[in-house]
């Protein structure tokens, strides 16, 4: 008698909780907004707010940095600016992504026939936000230059909650982490300084700390060889003599002509007398970085590694 009254009892619980579940999803059915509102992500943003559904499908991408992300998570992209891709991004060459434009100029009739469910864009798209956005909802994902690792961690985890990969993305964030501390260690062994400049066909430019170069200084630990340097868009503009007055231990060189098609190299610029003379070129010091990767694509998880390992690299020198 005792096991039969067990048993009712039990199959009462199980009969409240089908009935709860009816009600739920009968409730659910009744107010649709509250569903759809169960399965989006709302993402604020510098330019305003983004709805999201989760997981989405027709996904275009304008930034490079996110693109790399999606990649690494192995999420699928509809379209995407072919023209500027980094070689490690090659894959998406490929007729079956759609070319929608440049970094610069998207083509808005393209993306409006893809009916996407989701845009990415960056700082180089921010002046199409609101045109982008009354296509479909567009997610505004910038690198802060006085926070790099921060803002990479962010725009990471924005990234797992709207395609469902928290998981793996907490692991990525908790190895970036560790590589980091780990560089900034070795740098600070070396006891050197660094002054980072971009070479744009002929012309010069240097960046410090604070400038979208500065995860050198800030995350990665390299004093500034000129802690003065202007904080500007595209730089401070500098002469040979400068690298001489400056002297740093460590001469690190982004080439924007082999991003952009330029006809005269970073290596060619540099091949002069007064570079010869810096400590940097005595001592086999100066590395030329991952210009594509530092150019176009910095903020992404593949990205990031990669500057990393560049960085690395010249430590051994």
């Amino acid at each position: 008698m005792a096991n039969v009254k067990s048993q009712g009892r039990g199959q009462g619980w199980l009969v409240k909780a089908l009935v709860l579940s009816v009600i739920a999803l009968v409730g659910l059915l009744a107010n649709p907004a509250a569903y759809a509102q169960s399965n989006t992500v709302t993402v604020m943003h510098e330019l305003g707010e983004a709805v999201v559904t989760m997981n989405p499908k027709t996904v275009v991408v304008f930034d490079y940095a996110t693109l790399d992300s999606l990649d690494e998570m192995g999420i699928e992209v509809t379209g995407l600016p072919k023209s500027s891709l980094p070689p490690y991004l090659s894959k998406f060459k490929d007729s079956k992504y759609v070319d929608v434009g440049t970094l610069f100029e998207p083509n808005f009739e393209r993306i409006y026939e893809l009916q996407p469910d989701v845009i990415f864009i960056s700082t180089r798209q921010a002046s199409q936000y609101a045109e982008l956005q009354r296509i479909a909802p567009t997610v505004y994902l910038a690198v802060e230059p006085n926070d790099y690792l921060g803002s990479v961690t962010k725009n990471l985890r924005i990234l797992g909650d709207i395609f469902g990969k928290e998981e793996f993305i907490a692991q990525e964030v908790n190895q970036l982490q560790q590589a980091f501390q780990s560089l900034r260690q070795q740098v600070d062994a070396t006891g050197s300084n660094a002054l980072l400049i971009m070479a744009n066909d002929g012309a010069l430019s240097a960046y410090g700390p604070g400038s979208r170069f500065g995860v050198v200084h800030q995350e990665m630990g390299f004093p500034p060889a000129d802690p003065k340097i202007e904080v500007a868009t595209h730089g401070q503009n500098i002469a040979f003599e400068y690298l001489i007055s400056v002297d740093p231990d460590y001469l690190l060189v982004i080439d924007r002509a082999a991003t952009v098609g330029g006809s005269i190299s970073a290596k060619q610029v540099l091949d002069n007398p007064l570079v010869r003379m810096t400590s940097a070129y005595k001592n086999d010091r100066i590395l030329y970085l991952n210009s594509q990767v530092w150019y176009v694509a910095s903020g992404g998880l593949t990205a990031t590694k990669l500057m990393l390992a560049d960085i690395e690299g010249a430590l051994g020198k």
